[in-house]
């Protein structure tokens, strides 16, 4: 949009362009935000509210910690095992910047009339 008439700029990318597929995946962005909220979530957590299996749950994990978004920490609580997940910086930035363009995707929705289709 350009900031004098608030049109969409004919040569700017759309805010489209800019979604990370990592990031935007539905479950991917479950567990960037879950975690942003937490800061420290149990892989239990993440299983019940996201609604997955383990198996489901484990892979999009390890999508997740391949690019450096999530670290992934094993441990115990008792005598019970334990996964932990973290978000990184790289991960709370990646979030931020796929909220980012999310938000100009709604704006362009909802300031399009239908007359200026």
């Amino acid at each position: 949009m350009t900031a004098v008439t608030g049109v969409p700029d004919p040569d700017a990318a759309h805010p489209v362009t800019g979604l990370d597929e990592v990031v935007h995946q539905r479950v991917r962005l479950g567990i960037l935000t879950i975690t942003h909220e937490a800061r420290r979530v149990e892989f239990g957590y993440l299983r019940t509210h996201l609604e997955l299996t383990a198996g489901n749950l484990s892979k999009h994990l390890s999508v997740l910690e391949e690019a450096g978004l999530v670290e992934v920490e094993k441990g115990y609580e008792g005598k019970r095992g334990r996964t932990w997940i973290t978000l990184t910086a790289a991960g709370d930035t990646a979030l931020a910047d796929e909220i980012r363009r999310l938000k100009q995707l709604i704006s362009r929705v909802e300031t399009t009339t239908p007359e200026d289709r």
